[in-house]
């Protein structure tokens, strides 16, 4: 006996007999109907139907929210299947499958851009495809969240592009202000582009602006025809005919049949991966035609795992109050007008991340908002800021404090109080600290120059005395003078930052140490008896120690100032703690475990952490 749901589908599949005789339907298997497998479930033995266009579909039957559809007419792909990854084309002369995107490197990944007017959602569906929350989200009708270009690879089952998270067009906007400047910024990215998604409200339909930009997209992409996707519908009811007249409205644009989404609850992205899986494929088979894109890819599946702490991908997160010069530091070092820049202060509110080569090592160079201290009253994307530039701080490798020179000259201090907080906080989650001093085109002319000079570093370390030798670089970002100065400042401190010591050197060291330094007490003195290094990133030390006698806080900053100075890790953090040795170790001449490389091991001897 079938049941309901093989009973509808072949109900269903003999009234769709008229249309593969018409060739509407070009493949169309038959329905297993003698399961007998109590536990096989139901999305496993759709009927599948292949369209005319090479697009894959399933009935669903009545129990399909059991499986987590998305439904488009009696045409869909099961979300099941999608994350998974098992949605698949026949093998009988309709499309196949031949692309693995997940091994592919990502610099031959095609490019996707997400355009469209503001406050349709463009954020929230950057957000929906690299599974990640980045991009600021803010329900802002008068205002723009985004003003950058944001990067970040999408993963969409098994698909795999690069997606561009763009801020809203506004074709009304005078020269030379902020949105003209970010339609200008948008424009030169989309001529890099391959794809582009453009986004439309379907709660509002289609709106006067939203031709403004499809008649703009025409204009500077004319090689490129965009997907138009219909967000936020998922309060539109298809039954009602509402989405329908959304969808018919949104065909005027010329580009074709609308797509309907939900970026935030992730409705629709089955639709979304039909769409563009073919358009992705084909232009991976072009790409692969190049020798050089072949032995690339070939190249990277056969890279060796075994790497050089030192050489791996540096984060650097660029930060300092608002209108300092981090976003002009960060274009210096790319060449390029990666960010948009301005008099105008706060004008930075999305962290951007960038990635590009430098000396062969990968660097993922992180632009974040001024730093500001929030407060209660503080609201909406401002407060969004900070919180975003705090959490850009923790995952950096190496932080670059950027100053304005013109401030310090007329304010007779380098650090504010904002500025301390930024520093104190990277030396205690154990960061690389690179100070830089901007705007010093400033003070060319002026008699405080050689004074700012010689006053910032001086005053860097009595504020930060926890870090002795902290890099101080003075620059002008805005004419790109000494910017190669700032990325070996960087990658000096990342290097110190990730460098370790063997521990034959280190007990030699150890007793060259404590035979110059001059106790007070003889009998008091502590009697370290090994001395090695757990981890780094940064450099962290264990000293066990024999006897009752402990090692106090000026013995951890001596042992700390004397590793520095003999091993170079000057303007890095350095911690040291200290494990109490058992008598059975002492007498066999050492701790009877080697120490584990992760320092948090379970003990209860006293942990010091110094600089």
């Amino acid at each position: 006996m079938l049941r309901l749901w093989e009973a509808r589908a072949l109900s269903a599949r003999s009234s769709l007999q008229p249309l593969f005789v018409n060739r509407s339907i070009i493949y169309l298997p038959k329905l297993n109907g003698t399961d007998s497998d109590a536990t096989h479930t139901p999305s496993s033995s759709l009927l599948r139907i292949i369209l005319a266009n090479g697009v894959s579909g399933s009935f669903i039957p009545l129990r399909a929210h059991s499986i987590s559809c998305r439904s488009r007419g009696l045409c869909t792909i099961a979300e099941s299947e999608l994350s998974s990854g098992s949605a698949s084309y026949p093998n009988d002369g309709s499309r196949c499958q031949t692309i693995n995107f997940t091994k592919i490197d990502i610099n031959l990944l095609p490019t996707v851009i997400l355009v469209g007017r503001p406050n349709v959602g463009k954020s929230a569906l950057y957000n929906r495809l690299i599974r990640r929350r980045e991009a600021l989200v803010y329900n802002t009708p008068d205002d723009h969240v985004t003003r950058d270009i944001r990067e970040g690879v999408a993963k969409l089952s098994d698909l795999r592009f690069r997606v561009l998270d763009s801020a809203g067009l506004e074709m009304a906007a005078s020269s030379g202000s902020i949105l003209d400047r970010t339609a200008n910024m948008i424009a030169k990215v989309l001529a890099r582009s391959h794809f582009a998604i453009f986004l439309i409200d379907a709660r509002v339909g289609l709106h006067p602006m939203d031709v403004e930009v499809g008649s703009w997209l025409r204009k500077h992409a004319p090689g490129i025809k965009p997907i138009v996707v219909m967000n936020k519908s998922e309060s539109l009811d298809d039954a009602s005919g509402s989405l329908t007249a959304v969808a018919i409205e949104a065909g005027r644009l010329g580009f074709g049949d609308p797509i309907a989404i939900s970026a935030e609850t992730g409705l629709g992205m089955a639709d979304l991966y039909q769409a563009l899986r073919p358009l992705l494929e084909d232009y991976m088979l072009h790409l692969s035609k190049d020798k050089c894109c072949e032995e690339n890819i070939s190249r990277q599946n056969t890279s060796s795992s075994e790497i050089d702490e030192s050489k791996l991908p540096m984060q650097l997160a660029i930060v300092g109050r608002p209108n300092v010069g981090k976003s002009t530091l960060l274009n210096a070092l790319l060449e390029e007008d990666r960010v948009m820049v301005g008099p105008e202060s706060g004008l930075t509110r999305d962290s951007v991340r960038v990635q590009f080569q430098y000396q062969g090592r990968t660097v993922y160079l992180v632009d974040t908002a001024g730093w500001l201290q929030r407060t209660r009253q503080e609201k909406g994307p401002a407060s969004l800021s900070i919180v975003q530039s705090r959490k850009h701080l923790m995952r950096a490798h190496v932080v670059a404090l950027v100053l304005d020179a013109q401030e310090i000259a007329k304010e007779k201090r380098s650090l504010k109080h904002a500025e301390v907080v930024i520093a104190r906080q990277a030396v205690e989650e154990g960061r690389g600290l690179v100070v830089i001093v901007n705007k010093m085109d400033l003070l060319k002319n002026s008699p405080l120059y050689e004074k700012v000079m010689q006053a910032v570093p001086e005053e860097i370390q009595t504020v930060i005395p926890q870090v002795t030798g902290i890099p101080v670089v003075f620059i002008s970002a805005l004419e790109g003078s000494d910017k190669m100065a700032v990325m070996h400042e960087v990658i000096e401190t990342y290097e110190k930052w990730c460098s370790r010591l063997s521990t034959a050197c280190l007990n030699r060291w150890l007793r060259k140490v404590m035979s110059r330094h001059s106790w007070k007490d003889q009998a008091a003195q502590p009697k370290i008896k090994y001395f090695t290094q757990v981890k780094a990133r940064p450099p962290t030390f264990v000293a066990f120690v024999g006897g009752k006698t402990q090692l106090l806080e000026t013995d951890i900053r001596f042992l700390t100032r004397s590793l520095k100075e003999d091993f170079n890790l000057g303007g890095i953090p350095v911690r040291i703690m200290q494990r109490a040795m058992s008598r059975k170790d002492e007498l066999s001449g050492g701790p009877k475990r080697p120490p584990s490389r992760s320092v948090h091991g379970k003990t209860s001897s006293k942990r010091i952490v110094a600089a």
